[in-house]
């Protein structure tokens, strides 16, 4: 059988910017085009749109080495590679039930690192406020706290589900911008319920870090577990209220995530993690971001494609409770 993209496609190429319906997939060549999310529409009118992705460019809260800056444009050029549909193991096209778009990315003065915070929770509630789902391309981990700022500020305190080599905790003056504290301003804050939020893959730990209340599953207890019973673990854990994913691409082992600010042997591989993300049907997600992919320490764009994969597993799940089913796999 001979595969004829002209007839899979309603637009010659291109559908980042001359695509006319929100939803549905068009084939491109994956070597060429405009790189948006999955050959998502690039967009900032919200209208009829599920869920915006966007980038967040950010990289001057880091501890280690720097770069995560480039990882939103690396995510989206690692994801035209699964842009075709339907998607296994969930054996449908999330973008035919969802209507989702790329949303450029956050734009601030880099030479006012203080001013990127407010710029960063602006861009998000920009998306929230119109009852529009978001999801994040960092960036470094920091990140997550402007954009939990604006989450909160619409819905209220979540539940965070985190996977991590890091907790991200550390105890400081109040007032740093740095990518291992922002979790303790969360708390401090209000913006995340510590007893309905979850930490996966812990595999470090540092004098004076408190646990808040979270429940921690570290990283041999999720080597000891199946992905079912880690996902059972985090549903019973956040419950039935509204939730929070972030995904730090270095819970991956370096072996999976080379391409991240601070490797930590001993993580999670691929498998387990999507594994995981696939079984969490029961979660009420209200957005999630994706940091810390850092593409000048990539190795033929590993890190970028896992973190592209986890995000595209994310809007399954999303397709998923809206009411999307696949063909069930052969016995």
């Amino acid at each position: 059988m001979t595969l004829e993209i002209s007839k899979l496609t309603s637009v010659p190429g291109d559908s980042a910017f001359r695509r006319k319906n929100l939803k549905g997939t068009d084939l491109e060549a994956t070597y060429a085009g405009a790189l948006s999310y999955m050959r998502r529409k690039y967009t900032r009118d919200l209208a009829g749109v599920d869920i915006a992705v966007t980038g967040i460019p950010f990289d001057q809260a880091v501890s280690n080495r720097p770069g995560t800056r480039f990882g939103p444009e690396a995510i989206r050029k690692a994801s035209v590679e699964h842009a075709w549909g339907p998607y296994w193991p969930w054996m449908f096209d999330p973008f035919d039930t969802l209507a989702v778009v790329d949303y450029g990315d956050c734009f601030f003065d880099w030479g006012r690192k203080d001013l990127a915070p407010e710029a960063i929770s602006e861009h998000a509630l920009s998306v929230i406020e119109k009852g529009t789902g978001l999801v994040s391309l960092g960036g470094d981990h920091f990140v997550s706290y402007p954009l939990l700022k604006a989450h909160a500020k619409v819905h209220g305190p979540l539940a965070l589900v985190h996977f991590d080599a890091h907790r991200d905790v550390e105890p400081d003056d109040g007032d740093r911008i740095d990518h291992g504290t922002m979790f303790n301003y969360a708390v401090r804050d209000g913006l995340i319920d510590p007893k309905r939020s979850i930490q996966v893959g812990i595999r470090t730990t540092f004098h004076g870090e408190q646990t808040f209340g979270f429940k921690i599953l570290y990283s041999d207890q999720v080597h000891e577990l199946s992905p079912a019973e880690v996902a059972q673990e985090i549903a019973r854990t956040v419950g039935s209220g509204k939730a929070y994913l972030t995904f730090d691409i270095d819970c991956l082992d370096p072996a999976f995530a080379p391409g991240t600010g601070t490797p930590v042997p001993g993580g999670l591989s691929s498998h387990q993690a999507l594994s995981i993300i696939r079984k969490l049907t029961d979660v009420d997600f209200v957005g999630m971001d994706l940091v810390e992919v850092s593409p000048p320490y990539d190795h033929a764009e590993i890190t970028a494609l896992a973190g592209a994969t986890i995000v595209l597993d994310y809007l399954c799940l999303k397709a998923w409770q809206k009411g999307a089913r696949g063909v069930p796999l052969p016995e």
